[in-house]
């Protein structure tokens, strides 16, 4: 794979942007994942939470270096995850949202795994050499978040009377998110004419039948769409990613350049 990483030195900006979106969502959801450390109700759901911020963490890291290298400006991952300003974050919004409580986490990491799963499994055949080597080992490790959040999902929704109620809520805050993952705009339009990348539009219908079965099993009910949109993936964030960046930045920002 390092053998490729200085492939594209005239990369299109859509093909960064592109890059970029798949590269912030798994960097700051990792980064809300991490949260979780020392907190989850069980041990192991502390561990399987931990190791999934770590998947994708390791994930973001091969993409923003990627992302860099397309770009021919000399940033590396660390420059690329550390400072940049909020602006420049790619990531749809639901990935920066309050965790919450484990059932809106576990209804998050379920939407998002599944969208990546259905992702990678297109990005294997991409243009981009790279990119498709990116996604043929992070395609593992999204069949795994999947299965694992799929589980819990039916568990919490078809459990007892609280978690069920908890469940429902998070689905109710959570799914006109998942609109944005699905947003056709031009970025997409470029990316899928050059055979880089799937528009994520295409992946709707696909997306909605991995995850209506399992909603419909966990006794949930799956809200109607509204108006509203949400616009991380064009640099517009919640009031929540500014706090997010703080914590993730502080280091960094605190003590420019430094290494372990």
């Amino acid at each position: 794979m390092v053998a490729t990483m200085t492939q594209q030195t005239t990369a299109t900006p859509e093909h960064i942007e592109y890059v970029l979106r798949l590269a912030d969502n798994a960097l700051i959801l990792g980064q809300r994942l991490s949260e979780w450390c020392g907190h989850a109700p069980v041990i192991e759901e502390d561990l399987a939470l931990a190791n999934i911020s770590l998947d994708l963490v390791g994930q973001a890291r091969l993409l923003l270096t990627h992302a860099g290298n397309l770009e021919g400006k000399g940033r590396d991952e660390d420059q690329m995850a550390f400072l940049r300003v909020e602006r420049d974050y790619r990531n749809v919004t639901m990935m920066e949202v309050p965790n919450e409580d484990f059932g809106r986490t576990t209804l998050r990491n379920f939407f998002s795994s599944a969208f990546q799963v259905l992702l990678w499994e297109k990005l294997v055949k991409s243009s981009d050499s790279e990119l498709a080597a990116i996604a043929a080992k992070s395609l593992k490790e999204a069949r795994y978040h999947l299965n694992h959040s799929s589980e819990w999902v039916i568990r919490l929704g078809d459990g007892t009377e609280v978690s069920h109620a908890k469940t429902q809520a998070a689905l109710d805050y959570l799914w006109p998110y998942t609109a944005e993952l699905f947003a056709a705009n031009p970025t997409d339009e470029a990316i899928a004419a050059s055979g880089v990348g799937p528009a994520w539009s295409s992946l709707e219908a696909a997306w909605e039948g991995v995850v209506l079965p399992v909603l419909g099993e966990a006794t949930l009910v799956v809200p109607a769409r509204t108006p509203f949109k949400s616009y991380g993936k064009f640099g517009r964030h919640s009031e929540h990613m500014g706090h997010l960046l703080a914590t993730m930045q502080y280091m960094q920002r605190t003590y420019p350049g430094a290494q372990w």
